[in-house]
């Protein structure tokens, strides 16, 4: 089980709206030196995101939890995500390769398959199945605990040296 930190911003009957708690590596983010992690916050503005969880626990607005997700619904979200669109590139290409002979219509039936597998795995993982319920419940993530039962590592200042 991934676990992670995270606020409850909203509550439902059956599930909760979360923020994750944004924690660093290290404490030279909010400093000038360091890896660079603060410059592409920076630049690419980290604003955090809601998502969905399940209550499990009956968490109200405001509770620090752990949230969690099954590495496995991960894996295969990552295999959703990145090898089916390329399997549909690859078959797009190699069929207009085979039945059509210009490069052009090759990129272009290249990008629809692409097109068509993003498509396909939006609509797999939103969509409904044989049970009729969404498959957006399977890959929801579900809080475990609040998060002051829970010990966590601080990192603090004290073990970091600079090396001028």
């Amino acid at each position: 089980m991934i676990e992670e930190f995270a606020v409850v911003t909203k509550r439902f009957d059956d599930h909760v709206m979360l923020e994750i708690e944004r924690r660093t590596a290290c404490s030279l983010c909010g400093q000038t030196r360091g890896c660079g992690n603060a410059t592409w916050g920076k630049l690419l503005r980290h604003d955090s995101h809601e998502f969905p969880a399940d209550n499990a626990i009956n968490a109200n607005v405001g509770d620090s939890v752990v949230v969690g997700i099954d590495e496995r619904i991960v894996l295969s979200s990552a295999f959703y995500l990145y090898v089916v669109p390329l399997f549909t590139l690859l078959v797009g290409a190699v069929l207009a390769d085979t039945f059509l002979n210009n490069e052009f219509y090759v990129m272009l039936a290249a990008a629809f398959g692409l097109l068509l597998g993003f498509v396909w795995v939006k609509g797999h993982l939103i969509g409904y199945g044989r049970t009729k319920k969404p498959y957006g419940k399977k890959f929801r993530a579900v809080v475990l605990r609040h998060a002051d039962a829970t010990v966590s590592c601080n990192n603090s200042n004290q073990n970091i040296t600079s090396h001028d």
